[in-house]
Parts: C-alpha cells; structure tokens; sequence
C-alpha cells in the first residue's frame, strides 16, 4: 500500500470514528419505576453529519421489591440483573458497571413543602450524598438530578446550597445549570414543579441550557390526557376503586376543580379537620386544566378525582397524568403501583430535558431560557431568586 492509500485509508477510519453513535451508558439511583430512564432512551437526536446521540440503561438501583420489578420489567425486558434491589447505602459503586450519566432524584420526603421538610435533618435528606460518592467513583460526562421545588427552602436554604456546592466539586468537577421546571409547560398534563440540575463535567467544556417551554399557555387538559384516546377497558393497572357511600356522596357535591373544602357541600359532610386543610383532599380534576400534583403518598381523599365520575382515579388515568404509555405496566397492589406513578419523573418531561443535554453534546443549537437557578460557572441571571419560590 503506498503512502497515499494509507492516507486516505486513515482519513477514511477517522471519519468512521467520528461519525460513530455516541451513547450514553445511564446509570441511576433511587430509579422508581423508570420514568426517567423512559424519558432518556426516547430521546434521540443526530446532527448534520450523521452522528447519533442517545441514552442506554444499564444499571439502576431502588430499595422497593415491586419498584425494582416495575423498572426491569419495562426497562430491561424483565431481567433483573442489572436492577440492584437494595438500600444504597449497601452500593459498592467500584462494582457498579462504567457508565456515562448519573441520574438521580433522590428521595424528596424530607425536603417537600407538603410534609413537614426536615430537610438534612431527616431520615431522606442526606441521601443525594451517594448521588456524590457515584460521581465520585466514575466521573461521568453528565448527571441529572431531580427533586421537589420545596428543596430550595429547606433547613433555611442552607440544605440547597449545601448540595450544589457538593455536586459542583464532585469527581473532577462539574457545570452546573439548576432550574425550577414547570412541567405543565413541557406537554406534562399536571401542574408538577421540580428542581432539576443538570451537571456537565467541565473538561468537557460544554454548558447546557434550560430548554423553552413547549406548552406554556397552551396547556394539555387532565380530560385530552385520559381520554384521547380513550383507555382500553382491559388496559393493566386500570382497576377502579370502590368508594364508600359518604365518599360518593361528597363528591357528588363537589364541582370540577374544587376540594372537600367547597362551601357548598352539606354540613353532614364536611370533614371535621383542625389546623392546616390540604388543598388536594377530595380534589376533584378540572377537565379543562392540567391536573394538579399526583402523589405517590397519603390516605383517604388524596388519591385523585375524576372530575365528573365520582370516584378515585385509576391507575392507569395516573399514569396517563404522568405521560407513561398504556403498555408500560406497574408490578406490585394497587396501592404500590398507586405509590409508584406519583413517585416518578414524568417520562415526556424527562425526554426534553434529556433531548436538550444530547443536543448539548452534539453541537445542535434548540430555543433556550435563562435558569432560575444557577451556581458555579452557570449564567449568572436568576441568581438572587435562588430561594424565592
């Protein structure tokens, strides 16, 4: 072969080389039943050359039996070997396969506005910290965590400042873009606010950008997202909860969108509740709005309602709420599949935000907005709102 076959030979390999598909290996703690890991294997994008950027599961931990088969099931195709059901604290993560991307939405018990947000003071809190040592141990390109808006207050905003700071100077340092999302503005058909921070390894030299709102004023409707298309009567997890007669009887006097407290309902059957009345107590959907927060916790008159039939949501109308596809099934009861959906990340909105971080990659420029959070070397805009939401 002469000298100029070899050259071409070698500019033809390079080419190959860096026409090759990048995909990320994702690894994730605390995974729930895998909606954000559903979220980023949808998210696919190429750029003009070719070049192919996508998201492959290959390791998850959950410390829930039926969580863990939920994940396998639809993720893995059902294996559970790379489905480590187990406290994290037990993770050797020198034994956890090399991966790529970090996720994690740690647990947000401690941290929620709706409980009583013991913050690090908890049993929950400093759980982001083998979010930390992951990190630590194989330095990936990329992480995305996730946690409730009420994060940014806890233990007097000291608890937020505390984790940017070590999320920032984990494994050999990392960007940072934190922003409150709205993900009623991301085709979400729930008014579901989350903290999502998103860490880009600065050697890489990249900086992500909040991705602009899709839907904002021009919402998805509770009633376009449960009945368009309609739910197959046989579709899995749709099982409808029989309510107890003065259960029928409230909410036959409760309107679209109104709660237990509606100054309507007969003196017999208000509830008799001191001290703080929680908005989504028999709540009725609005079928013309976006649902409110689906929750994967609490009991009696919290489970969701229907806003015309008078009775609980099933799970698959949860599901539809939380954007996961009729085919993807919850393992476990009916009130673990229940904790389940309202534990998860919504998969569309974790599609956009995982499109946005590939396209990051991929040198693919998308329509953006300044952060309502940002720390380190992100853009400095929004920096005093840190802690006014």
């Amino acid at each position: 072969m002469s000298n100029e076959q070899r050259g071409q030979a070698n500019s033809k390999n390079f080419k190959n080389i860096m026409k090759q598909d990048e995909i990320f290996k994702l690894a994730e703690l605390f995974c729930g039943p895998g909606g954000l890991s559903l979220g980023a294997m949808t998210a696919v994008v190429s750029n003009p050359k070719g070049k192919i950027y996508k998201v492959k599961p290959v390791w998850a931990n959950d410390i829930d039996e039926d969580t863990c088969k939920t994940y396998a099931r639809n993720i893995h195709g059902g294996d559970l070997t790379n489905v480590a059901c187990a406290p994290v604290e037990t993770i050797d993560f020198k034994k956890v396969p090399a991966f790529d991307v970090l996720a994690f939405g740690f647990p947000c018990n401690d941290f929620s506005v709706v409980g009583k947000q013991k913050g690090f003071n908890g049993k929950y809190g400093p759980l982001y910290t083998y979010g930390v040592k992951a990190i630590d141990t194989h330095n990936p390109k990329w992480f995305i965590a996730e946690n409730v808006s009420g994060l940014q207050s806890a233990n007097n905003g000291s608890a937020f400042t505390k984790i940017l700071d070590d999320l920032e100077n984990a494994g050999q340092g990392y960007r940072l873009t934190a922003h409150l999302y709205k993900f009623e503005e991301y085709g979400v058909p729930q008014t579901r606010h989350r903290v999502v921070i998103i860490g880009i390894r600065k050697d890489l030299g990249l900086e992500f950008k909040v991705p602009a709102p899709t839907t904002a004023g021009n919402y998805i409707s509770a009633k376009t997202a449960i009945e368009n298309p309609p739910i197959p009567k046989n579709a899995p997890n749709h099982e409808i909860t029989a309510q107890a007669k003065i259960v029928v009887e409230r909410l036959k006097n409760i309107p679209p969108g109104e709660n237990v407290w509606y100054e309507g309902i007969p003196d017999h059957l208000k509830l008799n509740v001191k001290g703080a009345r929680m908005s989504q107590i028999y709540k009725r959907l609005h079928p013309d709005k976006p649902s409110y927060t689906i929750t994967g916790s609490g009991g009696g008159g919290t489970h969701g309602y229907h806003w015309s039939e008078n009775r609980a949501l099933t799970n698959r109308e949860r599901a539809r709420i939380q954007t996961f596809p009729d085919d993807f099934i919850f393992e476990g009861s009916k009130e673990s599949a229940r904790k389940q959906i309202g534990m998860a990340v919504p998969p569309k909105a974790a599609k956009v935000i995982v499109e946005a971080v590939l396209k990051t990659f991929a040198g693919i420029p998308y329509d953006w907005i300044y952060p309502k959070l940002t720390n380190g070397n992100g853009n400095g805009n929004g920096q005093n709102c840190l802690f006014e939401f």
